[in-house]
């Protein structure tokens, strides 16, 4: 029987394994709508995803497909959506897109957002309702239950043996935006009491959500009742099939206003009390569309928290990130957002308004994708080679990887045992990756070096009285692990260690004199 799980691994990385193997995903998530029919995920995603060197995709299911009348199940979408997988030898991660996406409950079913009564909306300090069901709602909570139960029964029933489905994502980018909290009578009677035991204990405090936290309090309020929603549904549906579940950020940025965001997501403020209430979940996620993606993923990669990024940009700067990804942060998985479009025209990639991304903070230039395509194909393909090498240096200090982090970050310091390497940056173009640098320090001479955008010069160690020569220096490729030659690098060629924009690899042993 095939099987997905995270567990730690001998060196105390968390790690993701598909049938007793170490499982990275070189992934890709579709837009929202691509999954709503069999024929658009035929005709238009599968040929446009298929010279990516993926191995995986992230694929919405829609709660208004699934059940369109309360308790009558239709699983068309879902098994067509794994047959088709299947045929494409990839592996797939299913997006639940339930009670809430992107902080509004817009994929329910009719005869949910029809009764408001029952399934009672959010609402602002003023009264108003906003389009998202309430955490607080009872019902609501335990509709989704049963809808994602029945999906969980159905993937076990059709795909145990195969193990196309390897991971679930519960909701999507939850919380409240353009309020504090939920104002809500039920939600304001809660707010007013006494803080749960078990939140009380992990910040050691006491009193009413106001008392307790203060300016953070409608944060933490919509925190925990969100993780507990979560928390709920993800427990019903792993009682039907144990695969591993779990949840994404919409990332807490400028403005910084409460409500300016979802408030009560699984952003990094909030952690503590979504590890606490949602222990069920694997991992809390990031969506990463800013302009500082690197210091997005040292901020969610953390003990206890896996780097698993479900979304992020996909101009040509996502390959970078990618390396840094999985060769510093032993990412589980990468996967920009809106894969199907680097197959197209650069011109013809659907962009968001002006307006829309302003008010929501996104780079424009993460959906410039000239360059992407060819640069992210030949990263994926790069870190699957690479895997038995990873695993044999990852947590080890002879593997360093680095990205630059922004624009004033013009490289790096590269100490090594007996070498050091200076690592210089390309300035930042659209249509190019950035900067990033890897070394695997195979020897205390020899190393292997991988590189976008970047000028390597390396030296002997601080103090010695000596310079470092280059004794061989050839241009090659990884396969399975192995470093093949495929030039020997003399003269000219090794007065400078230049990386361009496509991934390079490098061999190079250095001696003293």
């Amino acid at each position: 029987m095939s099987k997905s799980e995270f567990k730690v691994d001998e060196k105390g990385i968390g790690t993701f394994y598909v049938d007793g193997e170490p499982f990275f995903m070189h992934s890709g998530e579709i837009h929202n709508s691509s999954a709503s029919t069999l024929a658009e995920m035929e005709n238009q995603i599968w040929p446009q995803v298929r010279q990516l060197n993926l191995n995986s995709l992230i694929v919405p299911i829609y709660w208004e497909c699934l059940e369109p009348e309360q308790g009558k199940y239709d699983f068309t979408l879902i098994d067509g959506i794994i047959k088709q997988a299947r045929a494409e030898n990839t592996k797939l991660v299913f997006l639940w897109f339930g009670l809430w996406k992107n902080a509004e409950s817009m994929y329910v079913p009719g005869w949910v957002k029809k009764d408001t009564d029952k399934f009672f909306l959010a609402e602002k300090v003023n009264g108003d309702r906003i389009n998202t069901i309430s955490p607080l709602c009872h019902e609501a909570v335990e509709a989704d239950k049963k809808a994602f139960a029945a999906i969980m029964a159905h993937i076990k029933a059709i795909d145990e043996n195969e193990c196309t489905v390897i991971a679930m994502q519960v909701e999507n980018e939850i919380g409240v935006l353009g309020t504090a909290r939920d104002y809500s009578s039920v939600a304001n009677e809660a707010f007013n009491a006494p803080i749960p035991n078990e939140i009380g204990s992990i910040y050691n405090v006491s009193g009413s959500w106001k008392e307790a936290f203060g300016d953070n309090a409608e944060e933490y309020f919509m925190a925990y009742h969100f993780a507990k929603a979560v928390e709920e549904i993800t427990v019903a549906g792993q009682k039907e099939y144990n695969i591993p579940c779990y949840a994404n950020a919409w990332l807490k940025q400028y403005p910084w206003a409460p409500g300016s965001y979802p408030m009560g997501g699984p952003n990094a403020s909030v952690h503590k009390i979504w590890k606490c209430i949602a222990p069920s979940l694997f991992a809390l996620a990031p969506d990463i569309y800013v302009p500082y993606c690197a210091d997005v993923m040292d901020e969610y990669a953390t003990e206890g928290n896996p780097l698993f990024i479900p979304e992020i940009r996909k101009d040509a700067v996502a390959s970078s990130y990618a390396l840094y990804a999985q060769l510093h942060h032993n990412a589980i998985c990468f996967s920009p957002f809106g894969i199907e479009e680097l197959a197209l025209d650069p011109e013809l990639v659907d962009k968001p308004p002006m307006e829309v991304m302003i008010a929501l903070n996104i780079d424009p230039s993460a959906f410039d994708t000239r360059g992407s395509k060819e640069v992210l194909s030949a990263t994926y393909k790069l870190l699957d080679e690479l895997k038995p090498l990873y695993l044999k240096y990852r947590g080890t200090d002879k593997l360093q990887s680095y990205v630059r982090h922004g624009k004033n970050d013009y490289g790096c310091f590269v100490r090594c045992t007996d070498y050091n390497f200076k690592v210089g940056y390309s300035p930042r173009m659209s249509g190019k990756p950035l900067g990033s640098f890897s070394v695997f320090e195979l020897d205390n001479n020899k190393f292997l070096l991988i590189g976008l955008e970047c000028s390597v010069e390396p030296s002997v160690k601080v103090g010695e009285n000596k310079a470092a020569g280059i004794l061989k220096f050839e241009a090659g490729h990884i396969e399975n692990g192995e470093f093949i030659s495929d030039k020997l690098l003399n003269g000219d060629e090794k007065m400078s260690i230049r990386f361009g924009n496509v991934p390079t690899v490098y061999m190079l042993e250095l001696y003293k004199y």
